[in-house]
């Protein structure tokens, strides 16, 4: 019993020992460490996320004395019961008498002036179309008048209203300042053209109908609100993602208008010689409009087969027609090649430079596996980012708007990599202005093992692969969108690091570049996040160095570990208690000490 509680009180004894030396071994690290490297903080002295920098959003703190904010609920529940059963409708009648005009409206940006000025186009079409059909063809009779003045006095409301609401409502640039006084807005649009343009299309000519009947032709000023078909075409093109379709369509209309104002012209010719006076006119059988566009048709494009003209006002009628279908089918291939040469700018770049650089190939005899490994890259960089460099589309814009395109496109990439978490929220935004998009091939090597590491990789989409063993091609790891290699490299002090793996492209693969000179560029103007990085990396560093057997993985663990070192001021007391002749409790604890190393050994 006298051995057994001496031997417990000499491990009680031991543990605390051991511990003792760990924490003053661990202190001692950090000292030296600081001693060493100023620059590194402890963990107590790293600076705080500021509100500007990467940090996890706080919990909301409920209200005192209620319940959470996220318990509460959005707004008041409207129910219908419909069928014995409830369903939940939104409260739009509310919505609709709460709603308030905009005071001001901006012309560039407002969805709702863009769709507004859809139903003026709307009613300008009508007057544009219809007014030529009502004229020449016996379309408007007394029993329907009242069906045509109906939509035309609508068209009116129309334009009325958007000389009183909307045009007095533009916003305007002045002296480089947006105005949105009510005041200045409403004497800027009378003192424009296109309140004079908007006042002669409402010309009150209809009060001639009193004396003359509902004549269509005293509608005509109606037709020179095309200020504002021009402003829609501008707006809607500039919300399309393909406006090129949509200028595809404009320049048919074009063409069919054209064709249906002289379909018009050549029913008015026929009706003043007499219809089926002769081979030239119309014979009056058959649809009227559809037949007079046929001939307008054959006309305009020249295809010929037309009965030839007997009278001297059917001769000088034709000669016009054939001019005026010349210049203006020419004028519409002309617009037609540059509208379809525009929307394949773009594809006819990148045949250019694919031809040239297979050209420059062939010239040189370059090997056909390295060939086709260029067209593969041709091929997938276009289909995949629709451009061949992404530099050359953000060049023409400023540096604010190149920063916030950079930010929507790649900021939640590369907040999410740990490396950089801690660090100014602004220096994030440096970095993102100088990553580099790099496409690479399957089975391409992004890194070489021995090459000097001078940039980072982010990898956007797609895996790469780290390989490594004996023969430098086993699979040690593979990385995914949003990881990130290099960083070590980048961020060592002491410069020109040499790859330690290999690292390839698995399929097609996606990576931002950051160079070195960039990284530190950015950094000197960031001293904190400068600090915060060099601690990370010299931490990488430390693990990276930790000892591995021959496989590359870390040992197996022993059965028994080693004990940690005695501390010199204790080896020197129990050396002076050995001298003194072994007694004591020292000189236990030095043979307890001895008892211990053999079992190890």
């Amino acid at each position: 019993r006298v051995g057994s509680a001496t031997s417990l009180s000499s491990a009680i004894i031991n543990n605390r020992l051991q511990e003792l030396v760990k924490l003053f071994k661990e202190r001692t690290e950090k000292v030296k460490e600081k001693l060493t490297d100023p620059d590194v903080t402890s963990d107590d002295e790293s600076p705080a996320a500021s509100p500007a920098k990467l940090a996890p959003a706080a919990a909301p703190v409920p209200p005192p004395g209620g319940e959470p904010e996220g318990d509460k609920p959005a707004g008041d529940e409207h129910y219908c019961e419909m069928l014995c059963c409830t369903f939940k409708y939104r409260p739009w009648l509310d919505h609709l008498k709460n709603y308030r005009f905009p005071t001001s409206i901006d012309p560039l940006t407002n969805l709702m002036y863009v769709l507004w000025l859809f139903f003026v186009v709307m009613a300008w079409n009508w007057n544009c179309w219809l007014i030529p059909v009502r004229w020449a063809f016996p379309y408007q009779t007394p029993a329907n008048i009242h069906c045509w003045l109906l939509v035309d006095y609508f068209c009116d409301l129309v334009y009325l209203l958007d000389i009183l609401v909307f045009q007095t409502r533009l916003q305007f640039v002045q002296g480089g300042d947006i105005i949105t006084d009510k005041k200045a807005m409403k004497e800027n649009y009378l003192r424009s053209q296109r309140f004079k343009m908007d006042v002669v299309c409402l010309l009150p000519l209809d009060f001639f109908y009193f004396k003359v009947g509902v004549n269509p032709l005293l509608r005509f000023p109606r037709c020179l609100k095309y200020m504002a078909f021009f402003e829609f075409n501008n707006r809607l093109e500039a919300i399309l993602s393909k406006a090129y379709i949509y200028r595809v369509i404009r320049t048919t209309a074009y063409l069919l208008y054209s064709l249906h104002v002289n379909s018009c012209l050549y029913y008015w010719a026929s009706a003043y010689e007499g219809l089926g006076s002769t081979t030239w006119v119309y014979d009056g059988e058959g649809n009227s409009y559809i037949r007079c566009y046929y001939w307008a048709v054959k006309t305009l494009i020249t295809i010929g087969g037309l009965p030839d003209p007997k009278t001297l006002f059917e001769i000088v009628f034709q000669l016009l027609n054939y001019f005026t279908g010349v210049f203006a089918f020419s004028i519409m291939i002309g617009q037609m090649r540059d509208v379809v040469g525009a929307a394949t700018a773009g594809q006819t770049y990148y045949r250019s430079c694919m031809d040239s650089t297979i050209k420059y190939m062939n010239f040189y005899k370059i090997p056909k596996t390295v060939q086709n490994r260029v067209k593969t890259w041709y091929e997938y960089t276009w289909h995949s980012q629709g451009m061949l460099d992404e530099s050359e589309l953000l060049v023409q814009l400023p540096d604010k708007m190149r920063l916030d395109i950079a930010i929507d496109v790649n900021y939640n990439i590369v907040s999410k990599v740990a490396l950089f978490q801690g660090c100014d929220r602004q220096m994030i935004f440096d970095m993102l202005k100088r990553l580099r998009s790099v496409v690479y091939l399957p089975n391409d090597y992004v890194c070489k093992k021995g090459e000097i590491g001078r940039e980072m990789y982010i990898i956007q989409a797609g895996q790469v692969q780290v390989l490594g063993g004996p023969d430098g091609k086993t699979v040690l790891v593979t990385l995914k969108a949003g990881s990130v290699f290099g960083e070590i490299s980048l961020l060592a002090a002491g410069g020109g690091n040499r790859r330690t793996a290999n690292v390839i492209a698995h399929g097609f693969a996606n990576l931002f570049i950051l160079d070195k000179k960039d990284l530190n560029e950015i950094l000197v103007h960031y001293p904190e996040s400068q600090k915060l990085l060099r601690k990370k990396a010299k931490k990488m560093l430390k693990n990276n160095n930790k000892p591995k057997d021959e496989k590359g993985v870390p040992g197996d663990p022993l059965i028994i570990p080693p004990k940690a070192d005695t501390p010199k001021l204790f080896q020197a007391a129990l050396a002076a208690t050995g001298r003194m002749g072994g007694k004591g409790p020292l000189a236990q604890l030095r043979w307890r000490l001895k008892e211990l190393k053999a079992m190890q050994a």
